[in-house]
């Protein structure tokens, strides 16, 4: 650990940091609905919009760190979107509409410039640590989030905001000092642009549709299973105590796997994730008991420590250097991809037919673990 950078450090404190005070998602409906007392379904429409504009900024952030350098994307963004985020409690109604939507894009393009720091602070090869550390204080951080969101909520839905904005634009003038003076790679580079160079690794592109049907299966554990625990006649402990098990194992193992495996091919140990998901899935469909559950919830976990590092750092090596924020950008949309798919999808599945969702999930998540080892025989030995 004593070889990781310090720039990835600095930015694990301050995922770690935003990752605490990101509340504005969890707690928008229930502001929405009370104190700007908007009905339900126009609730969900502008919480909608918001989740749009996070996956736009996802897919396209990327390239406005790559031409303009990352440093300044990075803090240019999280200081627009902390003050839009601070606004919004003295705001009208209509322009919610409007700037709910420019603040998670502008969050999402400041994420991916993120990740691409990351990536660009080690050598292509050796990212699977750095990433890992970053994923681990996000989830330390969310760990934390809702609790003092929640007494923020108890206090005042404005200081919700204003606490939320606040500290995403001091933790990002905050962290200026450990990151590289970078300058913008795209304009200087005669490389390949970006949809170039995704027909040329066909592998990466089946890869990142793997992402979208995988996760789509793991945020199942936001959507569906609390609901499916509730039906079988569970109280809302088992649930949360579920999560609580996933986060504290990834906190626990995630960095000492990627350690470990961070000289293997990267294709076996992604499939091999996928293919845990949807084991842990699917074992969601036996009768619900707390072992059973708990024992449903290790599995799945284990398929998330080892693919979610490897692919993410999979996708980041495989980029040329004046492209990793928009290779970045791709494997983080394709993932908000399946998230934002993961609710209507999986709800009307389970609104139909119940006891075919966890089948189906474990289904979709071997199929992504195929699709992967078939695409990995094609692909050269140095690039898996």
């Amino acid at each position: 650990m004593r070889h990781v950078p310090r720039v990835v450090w600095a930015l694990a404190v301050a995922r770690f940091v935003s990752s605490s005070s990101s509340y504005v998602m969890l707690f928008l409906t229930l502001y929405l609905t009370g104190p700007r007392d908007l009905p339900i379904t126009g609730a969900g429409l502008l919480a909608g919009a918001s989740g749009l504009g996070f996956l736009v900024g996802n897919f396209t952030g990327g390239r406005w760190g790559d031409r303009h350098g990352h440093r300044r994307v990075l803090l240019s963004t999280s200081i627009l979107s902390g003050l839009v985020v601070t606004a919004v409690p003295w705001l009208p109604l209509a322009a919610l509409v409007v700037t709910l939507p420019c603040s998670t894009y502008l969050s999402a393009v400041a994420g991916v410039s993120t990740g691409a720091l990351v990536a660009l602070a080690v050598p292509r090869g050796d990212r699977r640590t750095s990433v890992a550390i970053g994923r681990a204080a996000s989830n330390a951080g969310f760990v934390l989030g809702p609790p003092l969101g929640a007494l923020l909520v108890a206090h005042s839905y404005d200081a919700l905001f204003v606490v939320d904005g606040v500290l995403t634009a001091v933790v990002a003038v905050a962290v200026t000092a450990a990151l590289p003076r970078d300058e913008p790679v795209a304009a200087a580079d005669g490389g390949p642009g970006l949809w170039s160079a995704l027909r040329a690794d066909r592998a990466l592109v089946t890869l990142l549709t793997a992402v979208v049907l995988v996760d789509l299966v793991y945020r199942q554990l936001y959507t569906t299973l609390p609901v499916h625990l509730h039906d079988a006649g569970r109280p809302v402990a088992l649930y949360t105590t579920l999560l609580a098990v996933g986060s504290g194992l990834i906190l626990l193992l995630e960095v000492p796997v990627a350690l470990a495996l961070r000289n293997r091919s990267a294709y076996p140990i992604i499939a091999a994730g996928y293919a845990l998901v949807g084991v842990g899935a699917a074992m969601f469909a036996l009768p619900v008991t707390v072992a059973g559950a708990l024992l449903a919830m290790v599995v799945l976990t284990g398929g998330e420590i080892l693919y979610k590092t490897t692919a993410t750092a999979h996708v980041l090596d495989s980029a040329p250097d004046h492209l990793v924020g928009q290779y970045q950008g791709l494997y983080t949309g394709a993932s908000t991809s399946g998230s934002l798919l993961a609710g209507p999808v999986g709800g009307a599945v389970y609104a139909l037919a119940p006891d075919v969702l966890w089948p189906l999930c474990g289904v979709l998540c071997l199929a992504a673990a195929g699709l992967v080892l078939s695409s990995a025989r094609r692909t050269p030995a140095a690039t898996r």
